[in-house]
């Protein structure tokens, strides 16, 4: 009985240690910046990864000089043939208090795009532009056949299923019972 709470007690205390190096957050590592001069304000653009690629997840910073504490302001994305997303507020990273930016985020197309930013602050209001800001074609095989090889394991499980409720179904038909043990 000893022995058996001493384990307990030893798996217990190494999923507590282990817990909170699993629960803290991976910082935001910034591989490439840009600048933008949007009024009065500069402003200096951050990407976690370098090339950009459609679809795949990446964290943006915005950070303008001086810090973020006594400004607001929006972000535009203009996608490659002039297709605007909406305007969103300039929020703090989540991971990355200090600075602006987006979390996890993919830019849908490859092409030229264009990140417009207004900055409001002490000195005014003013509004910049990161043009031409290349996004290159998504990694890895494309979308359909993605989807094709993850669904097969999902087909193998529903033929599964139907062979055996089949069996099933005309060994009770027949009369006979199924085995157990």
């Amino acid at each position: 009985m000893r022995k058996t709470l001493l384990a307990l007690a030893a798996v217990a205390g190494l999923l507590f240690a282990t817990a909170a190096p699993a629960n803290a957050y991976e910082p935001v590592n910034i591989v490439h910046t840009e600048r933008v001069q949007a009024g009065p304000y500069g402003l200096t653009v951050g990407f976690s990864t370098w090339p950009l690629k459609a679809m795949q997840s990446l964290d943006f910073t915005f950070i303008p000089d001086g810090g973020i504490e006594d400004k607001s302001g929006t972000l535009s994305m203009l996608g490659p043939g002039g297709a605007q997303r909406r305007a969103q507020p300039l929020v703090r990273h989540p991971r990355k208090r200090e600075v602006w930016g987006l979390d996890v985020r993919s830019l849908p197309r490859p092409g030229d795009w264009t990140l417009r930013f207004t900055v409001n602050g002490p000195a005014g209001s003013g509004t910049g532009e990161l043009r031409s800001l290349p996004v290159l074609e998504q990694p890895g095989p494309p979308m359909g056949v993605s989807w094709a090889i993850s669904t097969l394991p999902l087909i193998g499980l529903v033929v599964l299923i139907v062979v055996a409720w089949r069996r099933t179904r005309s060994r009770l038909r027949g009369g006979e019972l199924p085995a157990i043990g």
